[in-house]
């Protein structure tokens, strides 16, 4: 056998053998990037228009587009007036209604108190009328209640003390004192039961 041959001693590496291909290898792919950018975009541009030539559109149908444009712009315009108007008149309505409302709450409120100093004025006046009635003899006002009618005279007799309401019930004419224990019966006939 023989021996194996012997290599030759390899050569030490430096810097500048092996940096100037890389930078001519770099301006190729560049160079071809661009190339390849180009046509790129002109293939896009074909298959966009399916192999059509394109053309710029006729200036007197962009006049018009533009025209068109311009009156629906005015239109538009127009429009938001209108509904900015109608906003406004909205907003002073609200108010005004609003100050409607807030005027007829106070009024409320008023005739309110007025109310409530009437009723008890009122309930004054009638407890005082049924503390006369009952201090009269029952023969006395058994006539005043037979002038009264029923629904009134009721009222009157359910006030006043029990005792004294029977002795006033006891001098009346019995049509008179029936029909006005009907209506005091019947007062309480249609009040929900537990």
């Amino acid at each position: 056998m023989k021996p194996p041959a012997a290599r030759p001693p390899r050569r030490p590496w430096r810097p500048g053998r092996t940096i100037l291909p890389l930078i001519a290898g770099t301006f190729a792919v560049a160079a071809v990037m661009r190339i390849g950018d180009g046509v790129g975009l002109a293939l896009a541009l074909d298959a966009g228009t399916g192999g059509a030539a394109t053309t710029c559109p006729d200036p007197a149908a962009n006049a018009a587009l533009l025209r068109a444009l311009e009156d629906r712009d005015q239109k538009l315009s127009l429009r938001e007036g209108i509904i900015a108007d109608r906003a406004q008149a909205l907003r002073l309505a609200e108010q005004r209604i609003d100050e409607r409302l807030a005027t007829l709450i106070a009024a409320e409120n008023a005739l309110s108190k007025t109310v409530a100093v009437a009723d008890s004025g009122a309930d004054a006046d009638v407890a005082r009328l049924v503390t006369v009635y009952e201090n009269m003899k029952p023969k006395e006002a058994a006539p005043l209640f037979e002038t009264m009618a029923p629904e009134f005279a009721a009222g009157f007799l359910g006030k006043m003390r029990p005792e004294a309401a029977a002795a006033v019930l006891a001098n009346l004419t019995p049509e008179v004192g029936y029909s006005i224990s009907v209506i005091m019966a019947g007062r309480n006939a249609g009040a929900p039961r537990r």
